[in-house]
């Protein structure tokens, strides 16, 4: 039997990958992060181990030991939080010192270097799920007007202009005028100041960044994020299209048309 190592972070997309993967008769060995990863993750895997954030020769070693095929990271680790959760080990500091920038993509790059340097292959879990990634046009919810259309385009151009600085991986535009943009504080933070600032009917985008490697962090909505949309009276969501996850789609676009907010495949 085929094992997968799975990294997993925080969110539902762990949970996804584990159960997309032994659907498929794969064995899923997998190291979650204390304060981080969900607890739901452990019924879904063949073997857990519960490591703190920046252990990494841990990592590698439980890799080693289940003797896995290949390795998939799934899910983030909350950078706000890091100060609390954060304990690396004399590997990381060493990876750490080899790093240029500390960006969340070179991070992950070298983190994902180490593993390889294993002899254990680091692949882009989304394949494992049908229907993952976001299709063209509108998805949910109204059709968007030519304004929102208007918006979406300059928050994307934004996105691209900024993404080379690893800055964030959302925009929220108002009429033409950005409200903000996501940074250290994260997606739901940037939100929330951008509707103080300028009231409900904000359009929201969220790509990834210039060069991101896509195996380790896609831009991604599910749930979680349509309810903070509802929060804040968005009026739109714009998501790459051909290259941002959507987890839990049918609950997703099925809040997003009882709720009235667009989701729009961007590009593609």
């Amino acid at each position: 039997m085929r094992k997968l190592g799975l990294i997993a972070g925080n969110g539902v997309f762990p949970l996804e990958v584990a159960t997309a993967a032994r659907q498929r008769g794969v064995k899923v060995i997998a190291v979650a992060h204390q304060g981080e990863t969900k607890p739901e993750l452990e019924p879904l895997v063949d073997e857990i181990t519960w490591i703190k954030v920046g252990e990494v020769q841990r990592l590698i070693d439980v890799l080693k030991s289940a003797r896995v095929d290949e390795a998939a990271m799934a899910g983030g680790i909350a950078r706000a939080r890091l100060g609390d959760s954060f304990a690396p080990d004399s590997r990381a500091l060493q990876m750490l010192t080899r790093i240029a920038r500390f960006s969340d993509d070179a991070v992950l790059r070298a983190l994902a270097g180490e593993i390889e340097t294993e002899g254990i292959p680091m692949v882009d879990p989304v394949p494992m799920i049908p229907g993952a990634l976001a299709g063209s046009g509108r998805l949910a919810g109204p059709e968007p007007t030519d304004g929102q259309l208007k918006d979406l385009a300059l928050a994307f151009a934004v996105m691209r202009a900024l993404g080379a600085f690893d800055v964030g991986q959302a925009v929220a535009i108002q009429n033409g005028v950005v409200a903000a943009v996501e940074a250290v504080e994260g997606t739901d933070a940037a939100l929330r100041r951008a509707a103080q600032l300028s009231g409900a009917g904000l359009v929201v985008a969220k790509a990834a960044k210039q060069g991101q490697d896509l195996r380790f962090d896609r831009p991604a909505i599910g749930p979680a994020t349509i309810e903070l949309l509802i929060e804040i009276r968005a009026a739109a969501l714009g998501v790459e299209a051909g290259r941002a996850l959507i987890l839990e789609r049918e609950r997703t676009f099925a809040m997003a048309e009882n709720s009235g907010v667009t989701i729009y495949g961007y590009g593609g």
